[in-house]
Parts: structure tokens; C-alpha cells; sequence
């Protein structure tokens, strides 16, 4: 096979609120354990208890995600205001 290469350069990643995002869907999936908790019963008695941990799983695996992307955020404000920085004193 040939190498394969990209005919144009990649286009720039999109930004957006990436905190709220990963926030919300942390949110959600902790909400949604909690919904079927009630119903943890139902769900052993039709073998279908994964249900439930993975909504917990998504929560959990969601608060290293906000930790990671708040990380990330202030990271891209620091480097943002070093360069900004690093302009305003060469002008």
C-alpha cells in the first residue's frame, strides 16, 4: 500500500464551552444513577444492573474529565496572557 498523504492542512479544533459541556454531561449521568436507583430491583431481576453503573461510571469518569478540562482551560488563559504579555512589552 502507499503512504497516504493529506492533500491540506488539518482544519483549527473548535472551542467552545468546554467546561459547561463536560459539567452538563457529568451532571446528567450522575442524575441518571440516581433515576434508577428506585428501580435497582428491576434491573437485577432482568439482568441489566450494568444500567445503573454505568450511569455511576459516566459520573465518575465525567470528574476527572471536568478536572482535566478546567486544567486545560486555565492553561490556554496562562499561555494566552504570556503572549499577549510578550507583545505588549516588544511594542
Amino acid at each position: 500500500m502507499a503512504k497516504w498523504t493529506p492533500k491540506h492542512e488539518a482544519p483549527e479544533p473548535l472551542e467552545g464551552p468546554v467546561v459547561a459541556t463536560i459539567t452538563g454531561g457529568t451532571v446528567l449521568w450522575f442524575v441518571l444513577f440516581l433515576v434508577q436507583l428506585p428501580f435497582y430491583g428491576w434491573f437485577d431481576d432482568h439482568d441489566a444492573t450494568w444500567w445503573v453503573w454505568t450511569c455511576l461510571a459516566g459520573a465518575g469518569l465525567g470528574l476527572i474529565g471536568i478536572w482535566y478540562v478546567r486544567g486545560r482551560d486555565a492553561a490556554i488563559k496562562r499561555a494566552e496572557a504570556s503572549r499577549t504579555g510578550a507583545v505588549r512589552d516588544a511594542t
